[in-house]
């Protein structure tokens, strides 16, 4: 099932400061986290309160076919050491596993895209809410195909909306091969073949980052989206309202951002830098938002690319976010001790 391409976690990887050995309260992340390796026989569903599954997703290849700054292959690598010394705001009952890479080389995209789809549908089967560690946006087509063949052995018509924080739609043709700008119509496509329907709700969008005829075949799509300006200068209770309408017509949400949504000031370490992108306090509040609904099934944040990063920061925004998503979700399930 996995190949060369799949490496497992080692351990001693993560490293960070240790305050105490023995006294929980005192725990970072890499104190906590449990590295297992997928390619194991003898792995059984988790039976604890919450677990979450960690997967890096080392490729670049979309963006290189788009056309832009190659270097997020590296993402997951710089994301981990960021998380390291995360504090354990949670209960003993959370567990934290990392599951490795999924290495794209070679031109494989396609071939590792559909390594990860399998790793996600694997992790899902083990009881586990996957956040998947960019890589280029790409991520997304490998990591939707996994929640879609996870979500098809319980569900002949898996209802998914897929929110995505980001300033491009991510919708154009790939005739000519798949990349980071495609993926969204690529999984349009998917469900209209499985005979399922497509929904997608876009935040973040920049009129200067997207043709019209994206827009128009967003429109054509049915897409939701909400102008990164009306995120910015509109009042939270209407974006709010839009999320809650898209929400509720699904039983479940798959969460994914591309890092080029924020101001380039929170995220230069990104393949297209956004002058006028997103507040990450802003983006914060609508994702607790949509999980607090309890319909989120799996995560992803990509486009982290260490080579243009500046002190981390990207990297580091990265992981304050997954630390939120984890923190959300321990908060729902009574197990969030932190103040």
């Amino acid at each position: 099932m996995f190949d060369s391409k799949y490496k497992p976690m080692d351990k001693i990887l993560w490293e960070g400061r240790v305050d105490s050995e023995t006294n929980f309260d005192a725990f970072r992340w890499h104190q906590w986290i449990k590295c297992i390796d997928l390619r194991k026989d003898d792995l059984s569903p988790y039976t604890g309160k919450l677990g979450f599954g960690f997967i890096g997703f080392c490729c670049d290849e979309g963006v290189r076919r788009n056309n832009g700054r190659t270097g997020a292959s590296k993402g997951p690598e710089s994301i981990r050491k960021e998380m390291a010394n995360l504090p354990c705001f949670f209960t003993k009952d959370v567990n934290l596993f990392d599951f490795g890479n999924i290495i794209c080389d070679d031109n494989s995209l396609e071939e590792s895209q559909e390594l990860l789809s399998k790793a996600v549908s694997k992790i899902l089967s083990l009881n586990l809410f996957p956040i998947i560690l960019g890589g280029g946006h790409e991520t997304t087509f490998g990591h939707y195909k996994g929640v879609l063949n996870h979500l098809s052995k319980h569900t002949k018509t898996p209802d998914i909306g897929i929110v995505n924080f980001d300033a491009h739609f991510d919708l154009r043709p790939y005739e000519n091969g798949a990349s980071s700008g495609t993926m969204f119509r690529q999984i349009h496509d998917l469900n209209i073949d499985k005979g399922i329907d497509y929904s997608y709700f876009c935040m973040g969008i920049q009129n200067h980052s997207n043709t019209v005829d994206l827009f128009k075949t967003a429109h054509k799509f049915g897409v939701k989206y909400v102008l990164a300006k009306d995120v910015t200068n509109d009042t939270e209770w209407n974006t709010l309202d839009k999320l809650n309408d898209f929400i509720k017509k699904h039983d479940d949400i798959y969460i994914t951002i591309c890092s080029d949504v924020f101001t380039s000031s929170y995220a230069p370490g990104v393949s297209a830098t956004q002058s006028l992108g997103l507040d990450p306090e802003k983006v914060l509040k609508f994702l607790k938002y949509i999980l607090k609904s309890n319909k989120v099934v799996s995560f992803d944040i990509c486009e982290v690319s260490p080579r243009f990063d500046q002190d981390k920061t990207t990297a580091n925004l990265a992981a304050v976010i997954i630390f939120s998503v984890v923190n959300t979700l321990c908060t729902i399930n009574n197990l969030f001790v932190g103040y």
